[in-house]
């Protein structure tokens, strides 16, 4: 029981005075990327204890081995980089887990704003 796809969950630290900086760096980047067909699901969250804790979980059609080969290499992320890296104050934490899928997935239209 298992479905195609991974989801690709992204925690970083950054000082809470760079959070507006850092989403506008995030911006062309999310835009870009919710562009792309293969992805799904695109989510970005703020840890409301610890506002410098952002987090976001991405869903992929793809494999882990397709993700790190094919997109995250794209163009596009190099400026994003550049700017946010020297904004973490600790490392990045990701995981990269599969997807159970259906009948363990839910998505209720009328609560996620979803974009058409």
């Amino acid at each position: 029981m298992s479905a195609e796809g991974i989801s690709l969950q992204v925690t970083i630290w950054i000082s809470p005075e760079n959070v507006p900086k850092f989403l506008e760096a995030m911006r062309p980047v999310f835009e870009k990327v919710t562009a792309e067909p293969e992805c799904t699901f695109f989510e970005i969250y703020q840890d409301p204890e610890e506002p410098g804790r952002i987090s976001w979980v991405e869903n992929w059609t793809k494999s882990a081995e397709w993700l790190l080969q094919n997109q995250i290499p794209k163009e596009y992320y190099k400026e994003y980089f550049a700017i946010t890296e020297p904004m973490f104050i600790k490392p990045r934490e990701f995981k990269i887990l599969k997807r159970f899928g259906p009948p363990f997935t839910m998505w209720k239209r009328e609560n996620g704003g979803l974009r058409e």
